[in-house]
């Protein structure tokens, strides 16, 4: 038998207690009663509706347009738990930032499911999660140097299906420009936002998947037994163990740090860019080495499609490069760096801005 979800695992310190033992109950009710797992993950409805009248569909949406005015804290924790949990709900998508949108756009919202995504010029977007299940997609377009934000029924756009790496719903979907260009103008700080929210909480995601590998990973070498001993008591799976657990905390620290600045300065504080970068970095690497050694320590049975592990490490995979890849965060962080010089370059490190010359 796995363990039980941790709620000091997938969730910041600085979240609300009380609403990290709430979800911790949540999401464990539902690892121990969901479906046997399959090649495919869809919607669950039912969970979905539950989340919904609890408040946690909008948790940090303000409460003055139909949200639960949490934190980011807050909405992390909610985030890195129902990832632990191998949750399919579209919460980033629908509370995070369709919601977040429209509040900037200063259009209704009736709480009926959404999805979101950036539509290129010819008004076509690729890899919509959930696209075929929400109501309307709300959209951020760059319409020439002007950004807008459109709440398209889901009727009034074209959508082929497809899957992600996970077996998620993962659509592309085909607007009619006149729709986007009809959307209401935003600011073009809402559409850098934007990129750093997704970033960022698709950061948070991958924490909780990240941690709860561990937890997996560490029961196993202990219950696991060969040559009459627990696999975890040879040298070579302790390696591997302390390899995940050192970068799930790695990930962690970076995590839990661009949401700490996110939440003290509402998303306005310019070192952002830098904080979330390397968050988005050291999870994204963090993946790789987790993953890995993760299924090296479980061997075949981690590969079955009963096992709860792939349940959790094919998310991981897919959600690392989604707001930006490794290699593209790595590069922005280089560049940063290098702009920084050696004089600013510790600056940039503490603040997340170079600061003056000297």
């Amino acid at each position: 038998m796995s363990a039980r979800l941790d709620p000091r695992l997938a969730a910041s310190t600085a979240a609300d207690a009380d609403l990290v033992a709430m979800l911790t109950e949540l999401f464990e009710d539902y690892r121990t009663e969901r479906p046997a797992p399959r090649e495919v993950v869809d919607l669950d409805p039912d969970l979905w509706q539950q989340l919904d009248q609890l408040g946690l569909t909008r948790l940090t949406a303000p409460e003055s347009s139909g949200g639960s005015g949490a934190s980011w804290f807050d909405g992390a924790a909610l985030l890195g738990l129902a990832a632990a949990a191998g949750a399919p709900a579209p919460l980033l998508e629908h509370g995070f930032l369709a919601a977040w949108l429209l509040d900037e756009a200063g259009l209704p919202n009736d709480g009926a499911l959404r999805t979101v995504c950036r539509p290129d010029p010819a008004g076509t977007a690729l890899n919509v999660t959930y696209g075929r299940d929400a109501s309307g997609v709300v959209t951020l377009f760059e319409d020439g140097e002007q950004w807008r934000v459109a709440d398209v029924p889901a009727g009034r756009a074209t959508i082929r299906q497809g899957r992600n790496l996970a077996g998620e719903p993962c659509d592309t979907v085909e607007f009619d420009l006149d729709d986007l260009s009809a959307g209401a103008l935003v600011t073009s700080e809402v559409g850098e936002q934007f990129h750093l929210r997704g970033a960022l909480a698709r950061s948070a995601q991958v924490c909780g998947g990240l941690e709860r590998i561990v937890q997996v990973v560490v029961a196993h070498v202990r219950e696991r037994e060969q040559f009459g001993r627990p696999i975890g008591r040879f040298q070579a799976v302790q390696r591997l163990v302390a390899d995940i657990a050192a970068e799930a905390s790695l990930a962690r620290a970076a995590t839990d740090t661009a949401v700490a600045r996110a939440a003290a300065s509402d998303w306005a504080d310019p070192g952002l860019l830098f904080a979330v970068g390397v968050a988005k970095s050291c999870t994204g690497h963090a993946a790789s080495v987790v993953v890995r050694n993760a299924h090296q320590a479980l061997g075949a049975i981690g590969t079955t499609l009963e096992h709860e592990l792939h349940v959790l490490t094919k998310p991981v995979l897919a959600r690392r490069s989604e707001f930006g890849s490794i290699h593209e965060w790595d590069e922005t962080l280089t560049r940063l760096a290098t702009s920084a010089g050696h004089e600013r370059l510790w600056s940039l490190i503490t603040t997340g801005r170079a600061g003056p010359h000297h």
